[in-house]
């Protein structure tokens, strides 16, 4: 019932005092809660630093833990990164939350790995015993619904269980099976987004975005399709027909133009994801020197030893690499001088605030100076305002994209777009 890592208790015991809680409480059920909490980011950070580190980080953690309860409570490790807190005394949901809240803070401090440290955040499910006919299992279970729900929701949060959280849970498998079917029957659709020259306004290429409209659910926003994609491992099937059907549209656009496309976390760790991406493009006639991989460092971070591999043969091969979301989560200098990025496209967070917020102005522009310095091409998303394109364009940024200059559009109307676009163009040269 000892955890040989930390010296806590393990989900045996919890279950245990559980069992034993509500044998004592049975002809006076009074209120007990437990909390289940999974840390945020451990496992790449595991990976790209170690056993040692990843153990010493579950060692401070329990620490921290048991110094955060008082003397009547216990702290528990279920295994891997995920600890649980039996609270005997705490009888209401407000406090529960005022419990979870306080955990998530002691764990979210930094953590000492030898000479480095690291912050990770906590995600927490919690639950209260309130009714003399609820089981142990019953009541572990009611944490852990309540804890998926805060990873699939943002993570680094609360969450309490209630019934409404089951009907939303049930609401999620639902949509997880319509996609399962929709990948399956080809029913997910690449949509187009211009990325442009900013001094001239030319098509330079688009970004293939994934869109799904269900039968019965209607338009899924990418915003919730996307992370259970990734979550319950749909990505790869998703994005090699997203892929496909996308390289089909660009080989037919003007040879100038590129295609790029976005690579999932999950496909960085396999080995076979260039070798695939390569053969589709083959298929469809499209050249590779049209590709533009983009990955976000997040994937880097789980395998970079595959990782480089992959980026690797997409290089020999002719592909451009796109560092996406550039100065969000994790970022580091130090991967731009590991991987042999050709772009960086600077995060929309920075590009909407860039007129009014100073720092965000000067950290666009330190992130310019610094593609300057590296050789690399940077692409501002999310310009929405021509004022946004004219300030980016007076610090050095050449690319961009966003509504100003399109929505991402189905292929056909992404045609007609282009079309309409090159005879402006070639109308222009002819007068000059």
């Amino acid at each position: 019932m000892t955890d040989r890592l930390t010296g806590l208790g393990t989900r045996a015991r919890l279950e245990d005092k559980i069992a034993r809680l509500i044998a004592e409480r049975e002809e006076d059920p009074a209120p007990f809660a437990i909390a289940i909490i999974d840390l945020d980011g451990f496992k790449p950070i595991n990976d790209l630093y170690g056993r040692t580190a990843g153990d010493g980080i579950l060692k401070q953690a329990a620490l921290r833990l048991r110094a955060a309860i008082d003397d009547s409570s216990m702290v528990v490790r279920l295994g891997a990164d995920e600890f649980a807190v039996l609270a005997p005394l705490v009888f209401s949901a407000a406090a529960a939350r005022h419990l979870a809240s306080t955990l998530i803070e002691v764990l979210s401090a930094p953590y000492d790995i030898g000479a480095r440290s690291v912050r990770l955040t906590a995600s927490v499910g919690s639950s209260i015993y309130e009714h003399a006919d609820e089981t142990t299992e019953a009541l572990i279970g009611k944490a852990e619904t309540a804890l998926y729900e805060a990873r699939r929701t943002g993570r680094n949060r609360v969450v309490f269980y209630s019934p409404e959280l089951v009907e939303a849970t049930h609401s999620v498998t639902r949509i997880e099976q319509a996609l399962r079917r929709a990948v399956s029957n080809g029913e997910v659709e690449p949509h187009f987004q211009p990325i442009v020259a900013l001094d001239s306004g030319h098509l330079l290429g688009f970004e293939a975005l994934a869109r799904w409209t269900d039968h019965d659910l209607g338009p899924v926003s990418p915003g919730l399709f996307i992370p259970l994609a990734e979550e319950r491992g749909i990505m790869p099937d998703l994005s090699r027909l997203v892929l496909e059907k996308a390289a089909d549209a660009a080989r037919n656009w003007p040879r100038h133009l590129f295609l790029a496309f976005n690579l999932s976390p999950e496909q960085l760790v396999d080995q076979s994801t260039a070798r695939e991406v390569l053969e589709i493009s083959a298929r469809s006639g499209l050249d590779p020197r049209r590709l533009e991989v983009e990955i976000t460092e997040t994937g880097l971070m789980s395998q970079p030893e595959t990782a480089a591999a992959i980026i690797g043969e997409f290089k020999r091969a002719g592909a451009r690499i796109a560092l996406d979301d550039f100065g969000t989560g994790q970022s580091s200098l130090g991967r731009l001088r590991d991987f042999p990025f050709d772009k960086l496209k600077i995060d929309r967070s920075f590009i909407a605030s860039i007129m009014e917020d100073r720092a965000s102005e000067h950290i666009v522009r330190a992130i310019l100076a610094m593609c300057t310095g590296l050789g690399m091409g940077a692409v501002a998303e999310g310009i929405e305002e021509r004022a946004q394109a004219r300030r980016l364009a007076e610090l050095g940024c050449r690319m961009g994209q966003g509504f100003l200059y399109g929505r991402a559009e189905p292929a056909l109307a992404t045609a007609e777009f282009i079309h309409l676009r090159e005879s402006r163009r070639l109308a222009s040269l002819k007068r000059t």
